[in-house]
């Protein structure tokens, strides 16, 4: 049974009781005519209550049962005063408690509670942030865990949205999806509710539809969780200068609506404590260690537990993994991000073509697999919309050539176990291949050559 539903059935017991009490002072009055009607409440009350539990923990509960003898009790007590116009209040109230505290002491102690818990992803190459959660909630016989991945739009320079996109495809298998109209968190209201999106409205990038800010999901739930969909770099809290430039990471508003934030490490949540206690006000500390848990991402666990030997490898990825001995390729991971290009402009996209050529002119052992930030075509067309065609040419040159491996799939723990080095922007990915033992390289956009 739900929270919800138990705490239902447990508020109906206490008005029981109550009108039990009533019973007493009608019989003591002698009013037997609104003992009569407080008894027919009281025996559909139990009905329906006996249904609710029948139809959730099944008919061989034993609150049923004890809501069935209950129910016999109210009927004998019934026909007793409709006979004999007289009764004696106290031996009735007793009666009547007795079947009461049963039933009452039933549904505290042999009903288990289940929980149902819902898990919001958007972007679909960021489930490896809730993933490892989600199994487990899914194996937890106590649990039903639903997976809904919601829909997000591009937007416009000025704001507008865009494009409207749903990724509900490009879960893995043995993920069961459900469709976010087909799930109504008004009239569910799920014990628990999973997100890696904090930006509600102040993504200038994208948006999830707002029906899914974390301000508007805290009034369906009794406990929202946030978990980022990135990885940063660690550093000491005591680093004035390096704190500041991450700021806005510990404020964005799904940590401040969450319930709970999960972050990567025990560092990573002494700093968010220290800025949001910097931001509220000193007499906030508590509140913001109790909600900031500093436990692990499950974007490494992830990684971790995925097998070179499980993993789906496209045929044209292996054309060019492969020498022609039947040998693996040294695979670099190239990686270029959404900061890099809003920070460099027409130099990043410059950047590219040489990193791409160098790789070309050493094609013959190392397979570049190129893997840009998932949210870089929609980063150009909202901020840098007079970059897109000569970025799209990039693309489609290097995609159409073959020679290398262009990877916009969901998919990143597939990319990660495959490469050798990883070699790019400074980014989240960065800090995941170091906990993963990874080498990593960091271009230089201001160089024109790379050694």
């Amino acid at each position: 049974m739900r929270k919800e539903q138990k705490k239902q059935a447990e508020e109906f017991l206490t008005v029981l009781a109550e009108a039990h009490t009533e019973i007493k002072k009608h019989l003591q009055k002698k009013a037997l005519s609104g003992v009569q009607e407080l008894l027919q409440q009281c025996q559909q009350g139990a009905i329906r209550l006996g249904s609710l539990i029948e139809s959730i923990e099944g008919e061989q509960c034993i609150t049923v049962h004890y809501l069935e003898e209950y129910c016999e009790t109210v009927y004998q007590i019934y026909e007793e005063i409709t006979q004999n116009q007289s009764a004696e209040s106290g031996s009735i109230y007793k009666r009547l408690h007795r079947k009461q505290l049963r039933v009452a002491n039933s549904v505290k102690n042999d009903i288990p509670l289940h929980r149902e818990i819902v898990f919001l992803p958007y972007k679909a190459s960021m489930w490896d942030s809730l993933e490892s959660v989600w199994r487990a909630a899914d194996e937890d016989p106590d649990s039903d865990a639903y997976v809904i991945p919601i829909p997000y739009y591009d937007r416009n320079p000025d704001g507008t949205f865009r494009e409207m996109h749903y990724e509900g495809d490009q879960y893995p298998q043995d993920v069961p999806v459900t469709r976010y109209e087909a799930y109504d968190f008004e009239k569910r209201r799920p014990d628990m509710i999973f997100i890696h999106n904090p930006y509600d409205d102040c993504n200038y990038v994208t948006s999830v539809l707002p029906f899914f800010y974390s301000r508007n999901l805290k009034q369906y739930t009794d406990c929202l969780v946030y978990i980022p969909y990135f990885i940063l770099g660690e550093i000491e809290p005591d680093n004035e200068q390096a704190v500041k430039g991450m700021e806005h990471f510990c404020t964005a508003p799904g940590v401040i609506h969450a319930d709970k934030v999960v972050v990567q490490s025990e560092k990573m949540r002494q700093i968010y404590v220290d800025v949001l206690t910097r931001s509220a006000g000193k007499d906030t500390r508590k509140y913001w260690e109790e909600k900031i848990l500093g436990i692990g991402s499950p974007k490494i666990d992830k990684v971790l537990n995925t097998k070179t030997e499980e993993l789906d490898i496209p045929e044209e990825w292996k054309k060019i993994l492969d020498k022609p001995d039947g040998n693996r390729k040294k695979v670099i991971l190239y990686n270029t991000s959404v900061s890099a290009l809003l920070h460099h402009d027409k130099r990043m996209l410059d950047k590219m073509q040489s990193v791409l050529q160098t790789f070309y002119e050493s094609r013959e052992h190392i397979a570049l697999l190129w893997r840009p930030h998932p949210l870089i075509k929609a980063t150009i067309e909202s901020m840098r919309p007079q970059l897109w065609a000569e970025y799209e040419k990039i693309v489609e040159n290097y995609r159409e050539q073959c020679w290398g491996i262009y990877d916009d799939s969901a998919e990143l723990d597939r990319a990660l176990v495959i490469s050798d080095a990883y070699y790019g922007d400074p980014s989240s990915l960065v800090e995941l291949c170091k906990s993963v033992g990874i080498p990593v390289m960091i271009q230089n956009v201001e160089a024109d050559t790379e050694s």
